[in-house]
């Protein structure tokens, strides 16, 4: 007998809940030592490049480890793939609180990428799997919302409790509130639910070859790889270029980055709504990059300072709105039984982009190209663009 309607929506809101839990835990694990470099700075007298590296080193564990977890997440199915990652990346904050020198942080933030990079296949394959497709805009939506309200929360959380507490502290409680999500998470058995490959040879690395080589997949690898480089770049450096190549206070700088982020999630929010109303995924993404590239582009040629705030958060709404579409072209091109591989090696494009990133951007404001960066994050968006469409004619019959 099928479920009725209001059944359906109650599990359907249920899986997607949990999901978007989950993925904003792996987010503010992913920021939860950077706000805590000055205080690790002090402590340890290490340099600034040596902390960068302990990120670099962390985007590189779980851009590998996202890959290898698609595979996973089809042979055996994404829930124990899920908690084992969240019970590594609260496990290794716990470790983090207690190394004895900045050299045992290295092994940590590897262990903490490895739980990180299990989340994107695993999220996506059980959503794929387990919410009726009317209701799939709206749980990318989600999902999307949960990850930015990690983000936003991360600082806060992790430097406010330091500066009450003490750095150890901070990362403990953190470490500790994870804990508490898995043990929710591990008791939701029946809504933590994946489909796997029915033939065992196909989650081979040599068996899925094929599927990578698609165009339609390598187009959309390479747009998370594009559009990764240009929203970490307006996440990690906007701040500072406006502050040294504009001369804006880095207070009100700041501010612009925050009024970004809270922009991208009320667009996450709109978008779902959007994508669960149309089919032409690709107009609505390419539009939302379009207008992203166009605002950011006037943002190199200055803007008074009295409008930059709302300028940034309608960039930040722009870019948030395309998550939903971006995240269902991507399902449009993933074969059943495949999701895992599929959504861990076009994801790995995040890691990709977000290593990459950082350095480019950071080499353009080392020469005062401030204008230049912003230049090149609004052609990196148009980029990502010609990816978006690219996958459309490629899954185009004929």
């Amino acid at each position: 007998m099928d479920a009725s309607p209001a059944d359906s929506f109650r599990r359907d809101a249920r899986v997607i809940g949990l999901v978007g839990m989950a993925h904003g835990m792996s987010h503010l694990y992913q920021l939860a030592l950077p706000p805590l470099f000055p205080l690790l700075r002090a402590e340890f007298g290490v340099s600034w490049t040596l902390l960068g590296a302990l990120v670099g080193l962390y985007y590189v564990a779980s851009g590998v480890t996202q890959f290898v977890a698609g595979f996973v997440v089809d042979r055996i199915g994404a829930r124990p793939v899920l908690l084992a990652g969240l019970a590594l990346a609260a496990g290794g904050t716990l470790l983090a609180s207690l190394v004895p020198g900045i050299g045992w942080l290295f092994p940590v933030a590897v262990l903490m990428g490895i739980g990180n990079g299990v989340f994107h296949p695993a999220d996506f394959a059980i959503l794929n799997a387990s919410v009726a497709q009317r209701r799939l805009g709206h749980a990318y939506s989600t999902h999307g919302i949960g990850g930015n309200l990690g983000y936003a929360l991360a600082p806060v959380v992790s430097y406010g409790l330091a500066t009450v507490l003490g750095w150890r502290e901070a990362l403990l409680i953190m470490g500790a509130a994870g804990l508490v999500v898995l043990g929710v998470l591990a008791t939701q058995r029946a809504y933590l639910v994946s489909e796997r490959h029915p033939d065992a040879r196909h989650h081979t690395l040599r068996g899925s070859v094929a599927l990578f080589r698609q165009a339609a997949i390598l187009s959309c690898f390479a747009f998370f790889i594009v559009q990764t480089m240009a929203t970490v770049g307006m996440q990690t450096f906007a701040a500072s270029a406006l502050n040294s190549g504009f001369a804006v206070p880095l207070a009100l700088a700041n501010s612009a980055v925050t009024t970004y982020l809270l922009g991208a999630s009320l667009g996450i929010l709109a978008g779902g709504f959007v994508a669960s109303r149309t089919d032409r995924h690709d107009r609505v993404a390419a539009l939302g990059l379009a207008v992203s590239a166009v605002l950011t582009a006037v943002v190199a040629f200055g803007l008074p300072q009295a409008v930059l705030l709302p300028f940034f958060a309608l960039i930040g709404f722009a870019m948030g709105a395309t998550g939903p579409s971006r995240d269902l072209i991507v399902k449009s091109a993933t074969p059943r039984g495949a999701a895992g591989r599929i959504y861990g090696f076009v994801y790995s494009g995040l890691d990709v982009g977000a290593t990459l990133g950082p350095l480019w951007f950071g080499l353009l404001l080392d020469h005062q190209m401030a204008q230049a960066m912003f230049l090149a994050v609004a052609g990196l968006f148009a980029v990502s663009i010609v990816t978006v469409v690219s996958v459309r004619r490629a899954l185009a019959p004929g």
